[in-house]
């Protein structure tokens, strides 16, 4: 006899469960939290609801059963060794990713990734319909489950579904190149909300809606005719910003630990208690302008601007997408680059960068943000990142100094950073040191009017406004989103930027 699966008001899904599997010496297999952004917005947002997590449980095969995590229910969903090449490493990540990501390298386009990609979220589609209780709020995630709304909606008509977009969404003229655009679009409009980090990114999508499809948009809404359907069950969507934030409460607290605070004074002093500590905290990704901060830093160092041991830095870099060969030469390219650097700017005892590959549990973040004098956030391209607001969380201090890329989603709230353009790498230089340079009490001010702006807007006014925003769509909110006007010149100045990466790139269009 076949039990029933238990059913949840609230359904989350995402590429990946919450938690990975470990497997010991021995071979005993444990489960850990997951790295990651996402992974850290939602654990908050889940507790003490009704809810579920869909996602793949991170190992090629038969997915292990449905089981709970304190109090969390989690449905792994199974990929194949092909499918995780396919769907993940190759649609996911060597297609849609540079897309998304202004073409900083060339996107790749399969077909037979995208059928693969089509089968994976069909199967994520069915696992959510399963779960789901009548009438239930199902929120799917991100750039590789673009099509579960919509299969979400032929299969369970009766519930309401969002998507989220963790990273940019592209300008019409980089996502038109895109062969399977106008299914992407249409499995999109299966939600009824689609949210996104920037008020630009929304924008992008309706502009693509009504470019591309000839869909009919007004204001944050596209009005359109389901494929397929009566051409009297016409649906109208709502694409809006609702920027994520971090649990802002709980870093705060866990950086005021005694536990923290003494890693923190033992960060500094195996670093040789430098006057001024640079960090930077990624994961190993190209769009996160690793490379031309170590070019700004390298030229400081030439300049005789900084030297250690008076100044040093420290690059965090987490493992990413290691099969992806634009990943394992990036990869290459900067351990060539920070051994450069050390070969030529240290001393004995005194690295210039001290460079990690690894990822690092919570409580060590924490302990590195509170030993950084100057956090360099300088990505070329992000949706968001939440590195910069965790830095800022754990500064309890009111000390430290945050550079910031303003292509980072991020920059859009947080305008007491120091702002720079990280394709200038002169302007890099010059932002690292007014960020040094700058007077105690500017600092202070500095922090002190970032940390308001985190707190009052943490991860939990994010997930309530989303959800209200889910539950009420499409009607227009209470105060309509509007590009404020830095946004729309920032904007003006991503599109140019992509365009730009557009007339340069050189395509490969293998199979098509």
């Amino acid at each position: 006899m076949t039990v029933a699966a238990p059913t949840f008001d609230l359904v989350v899904a995402a590429n990946r469960l919450p938690l990975d599997r470990v497997v010991d010496d021995k071979g005993e297999s444990t489960w850990r939290r997951s790295p990651g952004g996402l992974v850290t917005a939602m654990e908050s947002v889940m507790k003490g609801r009704d809810a579920a997590w869909v996602g793949w449980a991170g190992e090629p095969g038969t997915p292990p059963e449905p089981f709970t995590d304190e109090g969390m229910y989690l449905h792994p969903v199974g990929l194949s060794p092909t499918e995780i090449e396919e769907y993940y490493e190759g649609f996911s990540n060597d297609t849609l990713w540079p897309i998304f990501h202004d073409v900083i390298v060339p996107a790749t386009f399969h077909r037979n990734w995208w059928n693969t990609y089509r089968t994976v979220n069909h199967r994520f589609a069915v696992a959510i319909a399963e779960i789901a209780a009548p009438g239930a709020t199902v929120w799917v995630h991100d750039y590789q489950l673009q099509l579960v709304p919509a299969m979400v909606r032929s299969l369970r008509p009766d519930v309401r579904i969002g998507w989220f977009n963790h990273i940019p969404f592209p300008p019409v003229e980089l996502f038109s190149q895109l062969p399977w655009r106008r299914a992407l679009v249409e499995g999109l409009l299966g939600a009824d909300f689609l949210g996104f980090q920037r008020t630009a990114d929304a924008e992008n999508f309706l502009r693509c809606c009504r470019r591309l499809l000839n869909m009919s948009t007004k204001a944050d809404t596209v009005t359109f005719t389901p494929p397929g359907d009566d051409p009297d069950a016409r649906r109208t969507v709502r694409a809006a910003a609702i920027p994520i934030s971090v649990d802002f409460r709980s870093l705060d607290a866990l950086s005021r630990t005694p536990e923290v605070k003494a890693r923190a004074a033992e960060i500094r002093a195996s670093l040789g208690n430098p006057e001024i500590l640079l960090l930077g905290v990624d994961r190993l990704d190209y769009t996160k302008g690793i490379r031309h901060r170590l070019k700004a830093y390298e030229e400081l160092l030439r300049d005789k601007a900084i030297a250690p041991p008076d100044v040093t830095m420290m690059q965090v870099s987490t493992p990413s997408r290691e099969r992806v060969d634009a990943y394992r030469h990036l990869r290459d390219e900067i351990e060539r680059t920070v051994g450069g650097i050390n070969g030529e700017y240290s001393d004995i005892g005194s690295p210039a960068v001290y460079y990690l590959y690894q990822s690092y549990p919570r409580a060590e973040m924490a302990a590195m943000f509170l030993a950084a004098d100057v956090m360099l956030v300088t990505p070329l391209r992000d949706g968001m990142n939440l590195v910069a607001k965790e830095y800022v969380a754990c500064r309890h201090d009111l000390g430290g100094a945050l550079v910031l890329s303003e292509f980072a989603g991020a920059w859009h709230e947080l305008h007491q950073a120091f702002i720079c353009n990280p394709h200038d790498v002169e302007g890099v230089k010059q932002t690292i040191m007014r960020a040094v340079t700058a007077p105690e009490d500017e600092r202070r001010r500095r922090m002190k009017a970032l940390r308001k702006r985190v707190a009052v807007h943490d991860v939990q006014r994010w997930a309530s406004r989303y959800l209200e925003a889910l539950a009420s769509a499409p009607a227009k909110p209470r105060r309509p989103t509007r590009a404020s006007d830095e946004e729309r010149r920032g904007e003006e100045r991503a599109n140019r930027s992509s365009q730009r990466a557009l007339d340069n790139a050189s395509e490969r269009t293998e199979d098509l």
